[in-house]
Order: structure tokens, then C-alpha cells, then sequence
């Protein structure tokens, strides 16, 4: 791994200005004049205390899933029980994270995010105790479930990149890029640590870790008092899933969710086809590194033209590269060629996500920021779900290679509902129509 060249600048920072050296202008704090646009973000005072506690509180979210089901299915023997409960927590967040992150908006962080922190981290506390000491299953499914009050902290993060950053939209652009590759770095590195983890020492090892991560994670991101978006006494009545231009942004998540949902279940059951099982998390992880790679790269160097006009660009992109490993998949059958396919493909993921969050948060109530990126959350969460049930449905019922159709057409689906919107938009606008 790289060790940053400076004291004062994060890794990924560094990472991205030796990317790409692009400039958005002049940006200085008390004089200085940080160079690149990932270094101007981080001059601002406290942005790197608190992004070093969201990264480590969110590093555990790809860790639990599967250091759940390792941990169940090592020692009860069973992968339905352990698909069971996992996907009881989902469902379980789901419901449970849109009003956590009401709270959040109408109390604040640290006072919502604190408490809500503790009663999930007992829940995985308790989940690893009836594991260890046998508890009946049903105790596995209701530790599991207290989980869902793990707060967003992506979106807590993203809330104080626009409040510290309001009006300025390159900035904010550039911020919303880092945030998303964060997403996919920890979603890249914590099925790995878990099942390093699970493996090397026991099989509640993961588990207890991750849960030790976030705790200390949001204790730090919280203790950063001087970034905190303050709370509005009187935020906008209108609820953001009311808000004009949400829902079509919400079946976008749904549908992108779906790709990576089906994507994650195919692969596993081509790599395992091939003999190599062992070698799934390595494949997907090359997804998720393009993902990392072209979010820097897309939040160095703006595109031309609004986020509404580029959403259909970037679906249209995710669309098209999704189709490599289909036929990676159909016309070699070679695990190596799959993997650089997947390298590719994950290259539009990113920035489809920056440019939906985008929109997300300019869609969003004054005042309930946090519930509206967690809806976009829930949506994603949503349609993992139905990805990986579509996946797994054609895998056992046509083949694997066929299982990659599956992403392909939920990122067309995304692309028809984002051209309809759009169009939808555009007539409102040629007939006078306020946008």
C-alpha cells in the first residue's frame, strides 16, 4: 500500500492528485494555497479528523454480512440459515434506517448516531454469543435485526461536505466523488479483512472487529463537533420521498442496486463452476477497485453539463460495459478474462452513484439531508436484494455465463427510467412549466 507523501494529506488524497492534476480554481484557508482539488478539499479545517472516523466506522459495513455468514454457517452448518438471517437484517434496516436518519436530521449527529451506534453494536455483540453458546435460531435472527440502527454514516459524511461546502459546486462535486470511492474502497477491503478474520482466528473474529471499527469509528467521527451540519429548529415539512423528482431517482438506486446484488451472486457461482470459489471476493474486488479508481478520477475532472444530463450518460456507460462480462462470461468461460471484464465494468459505477447522490441531495428538503440519502441507501439496499434473488434464480435455472444478463438489464432499466424523467423534464421545461 502507498504511504502518503506528506503529513498532512490522507492517503486517498494523495492518490488521487498523483491520478489526475487537475485544477478548479484557487481555494485557500489562512493563506495557503492547497494544490489539486483533493488537497483544496482537505484544507479546510476538521475535513480530515472527521473523514478518517467515517472511514473506519464504514469499513465494518462490508464487513458484516460476511463475517455473519461465516460465522453462522462454520458452526451451525448451515448457508440458509446464515442467508436467512442476513437477509432478516436487511430487510430489518430497511425499515429501521430512513427514521434513524429522521432523527438524525431533527437532533443531530452525534446525538442520534451515539446511541444508535451502542444498540447496534450489542445486536453484533449478541448475534456472536448465541453463535458461540448455541442459542436456538430464533435468538440469531433478533440479535441480527438490532443491527439495522447502524446509522448512515456515509451520508453523515456527505451531509457535512454540503453544509461546509454550500454554494460551491466544483467543491462539492469533487467531495461527493470522494465519498463514493470510500464506499467502494471499504466495500473492497471488508469482505477480505472479514474473511482474513473468520479464517486466521476464529469464526466470530470478524464480527467482533467490525463491531469494535464502528464503535470506535463514530466515536471519533462525532467527536467532531466544529463540522457538524447545525440542526434546523423548523426543517421543511414535505417528506423527502414527496419531493419533486425523488421517486424516479429512488427506482434509479433500486435498479443499480440490482446490478451489484446479481453481479456479486453470478460471479460466486461462475468462480465456482470453474473450480476457483476461492477466488470470487478477488474477482469482485477488481470491480470494486475500477469503481474506486474512476469515482477519484471523475471527482478530479468535472464533466460538462448538469448532474440531471449526465445521469443518463453514465447509465447509458454502466449499461454498456456490464455487457463485458456477460460475454467474458458466455464466450470464454476463462476466469482471468472475467476478471479484467468486472476491472472494466466497475470503471461507470462510480460515477453513476456521484451523479445520483447529486441529484438526491438537490432534490432533498432543507433540513433532512440525512433521510434523503438514506432513502437512496435503502433503495440500493432494496435492489441488492432483488439483484441477488435474480441472480441466483438464473444461475441454478439457465446457467452462470446467462446470470450476467441480469445486471445488464437492471442498468437498462435504470437508463430507460432516467431517459423518461429526463424527457419528462425537458417538455416541462419547453412549455413553460417551472422545472
Amino acid at each position: 500500500m502507498p504511504q502518503p507523501t506528506h503529513r498532512d494529506t490522507p492517503l486517498l488524497t494523495v492518490t488521487a492528485d498523483t491520478l489526475v492534476a487537475a485544477d478548479f480554481g484557487p481555494r485557500r484557508r489562512g493563506g495557503a494555497r492547497a494544490e489539486g482539488p483533493y488537497g483544496r478539499l482537505f484544507a479546510l479545517p476538521g475535513t480530515r479528523a472527521f473523514t478518517a472516523g467515517n472511514l473506519v466506522a464504514r469499513l465494518p459495513m462490508g464487513m458484516f454480512s460476511v463475517s455473519a455468514v461465516v460465522m453462522i454457517a462454520g458452526t451451525r452448518g448451515s448457508y440458509a440459515l446464515a442467508g436467512a438471517v442476513t437477509a432478516t437484517g436487511l430487510a430489518a434496516t430497511a425499515v429501521v434506517a430512513p427514521w434513524i436518519a429522521r432523527l438524525v436530521d431533527r437532533h443531530g449527529q452525534a446525538r442520534v448516531a451515539l446511541p444508535a451506534t451502542a444498540i447496534a453494536v450489542l445486536g453484533s455483540l449478541a448475534l456472536l454469543l448465541c453463535v458461540r453458546h448455541g442459542a436456538p435460531d430464533w435468538t440469531l435472527f433478533a440479535s441480527y435485526a438490532a443491527t439495522a440502527t447502524t446509522p448512515n454514516t456515509g451520508g453523515m459524511s456527505r451531509a457535512r461536505w454540503a453544509h461546509l461546502l454550500d454554494g460551491d459546486a466544483k467543491a462539492l462535486h469533487t467531495a461527493n466523488s470522494f465519498e463514493q470511492a470510500a464506499d467502494e474502497l471499504c466495500f473492497m477491503l471488508g469482505p477480505v479483512l472479514a474473511a482474513v478474520l473468520c479464517g486466521a482466528l476464529f469464526p466470530e473474529a470478524g464480527t467482533l472487529v467490525g463491531a469494535v471499527l464502528l464503535l470506535t469509528g463514530v466515536l471519533l467521527f462525532t467527536a467532531q463537533r466544529s463540522t457538524e451540519p447545525p440542526v434546523l429548529r423548523r426543517p421543511s415539512g414535505r417528506a423527502p420521498l414527496t419531493a419533486p423528482g425523488m421517486r424516479p431517482l429512488l427506482v434509479v438506486c433500486l435498479a443499480t442496486g440490482a446490478v451489484f446484488g446479481a453481479m456479486e451472486v453470478v460471479t460466486i457461482a461462475f468462480a465456482d463452476a470453474q473450480g476457483h470459489r476461492t477466488a470470487a471476493g478477488a474477482v469482485l474486488a477488481l470491480q470494486a477497485a475500477g469503481s474506486c479508481a474512476a469515482g477519484l478520477l471523475y471527482g478530479a475532472v468535472r464533466p460538462a453539463g448538469s448532474a440531471r444530463s449526465l445521469l443518463p450518460w453514465c447509465l447509458a456507460a454502466m449499461a454498456g460495459l456490464m455487457t463485458l462480462p456477460l460475454l467474458a462470461a458466455a464466450l470464454t468461460g476463462s476466469l482471468l478474462l472475467l476478471a479484467g471484464a468486472l476491472l472494466l465494468a466497475g470503471m461507470a459505477t462510480a460515477p453513476t452513484m456521484v451523479t445520483t447522490m447529486t441529484l438526491v441531495q438537490r432534490s432533498t428538503p432543507e433540513g433532512r439531508l440525512n433521510e434523503g440519502m438514506t432513502l437512496a441507501v435503502t433503495g440500493l439496499l432494496g435492489g441488492i436484494a432483488c439483484g441477488s434473488a435474480a441472480g441466483g434464480w438464473t444461475v441454478e435455472h439457465v446457467s452462470a455465463p446467462a446470470g450476467y444478463g441480469v445486471p445488464v438489464a437492471a442498468a437498462v432499466a435504470a437508463l430507460v427510467v432516467s431517459l423518461v424523467v429526463s424527457g419528462a423534464s425537458n417538455r416541462s421545461t419547453d412549455s413553460g412549466a417551472p422545472h
